[in-house]
């Protein structure tokens, strides 16, 4: 059995996440009621029993350090498990890190103790379960020297991803950044192979490149952009195709990185069948456990009964007397009386008064809503005073009174 190290890049700034990120990096975003963003690929690295993980922080890592230091003392060190915070330490100059490639380079010394055959790459910003291992006996079976992670996406995307380029082999031939006009699948011209962000790397290569890379004039030292375009011609590098043979369709994978796809990925998890299941007993998501009591809604009045419709209640929720529909409550939530909820994401800590409404709307943890006040309706009114996205997405930011 190779021996496998996983480093989760968690570093990145989320600009296109704000006021989501205003105070805390993207991984530690909340999600799905109970969990952060990174929680899915650190489940996926534990439920594929890759239990030597490093995590690379960088901006904004309180919030991201506190939840994994709270919530993630699975491992046993007795048997060499762990998973290791690692901030940007300035180690090899007094730069931070310049890139996805930089970020790894900055952490060589990891390698030179580890010693592992294997490093699995990972992105601390992404929603999906995977499998590592299938992925890793792939790069095996391959004999490759670099393997990229990649889903299939329809063509009209590719302003929004890299772009790998195969052969019929599933061997990379090309890297397109984002192009307007990309190279689509040899068997299907209407789709691309979008790169995940997920590399797996024989670290003899991985070591050789990065070192090559930092030494090259203009790089922006990412992974994508230079290091992938730089090995195609010289090493083997394959790509690894996400995909579900029984469904003959693209395991779901989202890149929540804007707060149109953040909001979108949250409501698919309360479809009426939805793609993501997070009641997979078989793969379990872990995280931080608060002891909060159960959910409960209450009746008081015939015109004021607690109802929660297509909706996620987290522990320590009350629903007294209003109306909750395709929405996702986080922990120690409070809806009043005569208030309604549609279509939103409200965070731990808020309260919605008595006759408040509330439409498609994103709101961050601690605030109280004033009785009566609408959010979602009046988007001039709402662009004074919160964000609202191209999609019409309102987002109430953290701190806020109102």
């Amino acid at each position: 059995m190779k021996k496998v190290l996983a480093m989760i890049l968690a570093g990145g700034k989320g600009e296109r996440l704000y006021p989501l990120t205003k105070d805390r990096t993207k991984p530690a975003v909340p999600f799905g009621g109970i969990y952060r963003i990174i929680d899915f690929t650190l489940s996926n690295c534990v439920n594929s029993n890759i239990r030597r993980i490093y995590v690379l922080t960088q901006y904004k890592s309180i919030s991201l350090n506190r939840h994994i230091q709270l919530g993630w003392d699975l491992f046993s060190s007795q048997l060499g498990e762990f998973v290791s915070l690692i901030p940007a330490q300035q180690r090899l100059d007094e730069s931070w890190y310049k890139g996805t490639a930089d970020a790894i380079f900055q952490n060589f010394y990891t390698l030179q103790q580890e010693k592992p055959d294997l490093v699995l790459i990972l992105s601390g910003d992404h929603v999906y379960k995977m499998d590592y291992n299938e992925m890793i006996q792939y790069h095996l079976e391959k004999e490759a020297d670099q393997t990229v992670g990649t889903i299939q996406m329809p063509s009209w995307t590719s302003r929004e991803f890299g772009v790998i380029e195969v052969d019929r082999d599933y061997r990379v031939v090309g890297f397109q950044e984002k192009p307007e006009h990309p190279r689509t699948l040899p068997t299907n011209p209407d789709a691309i192979l979008a790169s995940m962000g997920i590399y797996v790397f024989n670290t003899e290569i991985l070591v050789r490149r990065l070192i090559q890379d930092a030494k090259q004039r203009g790089s922006s030292h990412d992974f994508g952009r230079d290091v992938i375009p730089s090995m195609v011609t010289r090493d083997k590098v394959c790509a690894f195709n996400f995909w579900d043979g029984e469904r003959m369709q693209p395991k779901y994978w989202r890149d929540v990185g804007t707060v149109d796809a953040y909001w979108e990925a949250n409501m698919d998890l309360v479809s009426a069948t939805p793609q993501f299941n997070l009641y997979d007993f078989q793969w379990p998501i872990h995280t931080y456990y608060v002891p909060f009591p159960p959910a409960k809604t209450l009746h008081a009045e015939a015109d004021r009964t607690g109802v929660a419709i297509n909706s996620i209640l987290s522990g320590g929720c009350i629903v007294s007397g209003g109306r909750v529909e395709h929405s996702i409550l986080s922990p120690n939530v409070n809806i009043h009386s005569y208030a309604e909820v549609m279509d939103s994401i409200i965070m731990d800590g808020v309260s919605v008064g008595r006759h408040a409404r509330i439409r498609r709307t994103i709101i961050d943890k601690g605030i109280t809503v004033p009785e009566g006040m609408e959010i979602g309706f009046n988007l001039g009114a709402d662009r004074k005073r919160f964000t609202v996205t191209d999609t019409d997405i309102v987002v109430v930011p953290k701190g806020l009174r109102l």
